[in-house]
């Protein structure tokens, strides 16, 4: 019997019960419609090809490769694998990608004319400590923007590079790494919900249009500390089999960076846009 339980008071739920691969469409609706309610659905246990993750993956919406192609899959390219090539051939550890993900608290795809709509991540080595991915409601960020600041926001774009303002760019090929920004609104309305929440990424945005640099600046700086409220939050411990989606639109996103760098923390990961 599929179960659906609550994990955080505002954020996340978890599946149980449930095979993925012989999953039919009444049995997925309901799962979907967990999703949009609480943004992160961790699905447990599942034992998955390549080809099961992409056909289940697909439910959700388009698959397009991410543009960091040094990771993607040999095979399967719109599979990024995250976690492998961590030491360079002189045995050393590469910082950007042991701590991928780990810089801060981001959303992906917000660097694409069209942002991403959900990330979804399989478990295939998980280390012995840390590894975890931590998530935050941005619908509660919204919520609890004075009123001065949403007013001041309400149709204002943000303009969003890989980069950002660090242009912290290596895992990209050279040849993309000098895309011309993406503009989206900071106050966005979910496409499916209906509901306002933050659109932000403190290390992809470069500056918020129509303002003048030192306002935007720190505006910047006074959404960062804003973004993260108390009871809004969801820490996830993986373990082999986990498969997690989330809601770009609607939340942001971390890794932890904390597990032992002679394990391994590899996981299959796609990105998902939605369909016209």
């Amino acid at each position: 019997m599929v179960e659906i339980r609550r994990l955080g008071p505002q954020i996340g739920a978890e599946v149980r019960g449930l095979d993925v691969k012989t999953l039919d469409d009444a049995g997925f609706a309901p799962i979907y419609q967990a999703w949009l309610d609480y943004n992160v659905i961790v699905v447990p246990g599942q034992e998955l090809t390549v080809d099961d993750f992409l056909s289940y993956s697909r439910r959700f919406g388009l698959i397009e490769p991410h543009p960091s192609k040094s990771t993607r899959h040999p095979e399967y390219p719109e599979i990024t694998m995250l976690g492998i090539n961590k030491f360079g051939p002189d045995g050393k550890l590469i910082p950007a990608v042991y701590r991928r993900g780990a810089e801060g608290w981001h959303t992906d795809g917000a660097y694409d004319d069209v942002p991403f709509k959900a990330t979804q991540l399989y478990g295939i080595a998980i280390p012995s400590t840390g590894g975890d991915t931590l998530f935050s409601n941005m619908y509660a960020a919204y919520a609890a923007l004075p009123e001065r600041l949403k007013a001041r926001l309400e149709g204002v774009r943000g303009a969003f590079t890989y980069g950002g303002r660090r242009q912290s760019n290596a895992l990209l090929n050279p040849e993309d790494r000098n895309r011309p920004p993406a503009f989206h609104p900071i106050i966005r309305t979910h496409s499916e919900t209906g509901r306002k929440s933050l659109y932000f990424d403190p290390g992809k945005i470069l500056f918020l249009g129509g303002f003048e640099k030192q306002e935007s600046d720190d505006t910047i700086e006074e959404l960062t500390g804003l973004m993260i409220q108390p009871d809004a939050e969801f820490r996830h411990k993986w373990r082999v089999g986990d498969i997690v989606i989330w809601d770009n639109r609607c939340l942001v996103h971390k890794a932890a960076g904390d597990y032992p760098p002679e394990e391994d923390r590899i996981h299959w990961r796609v990105s998902i846009k939605e369909r016209n």
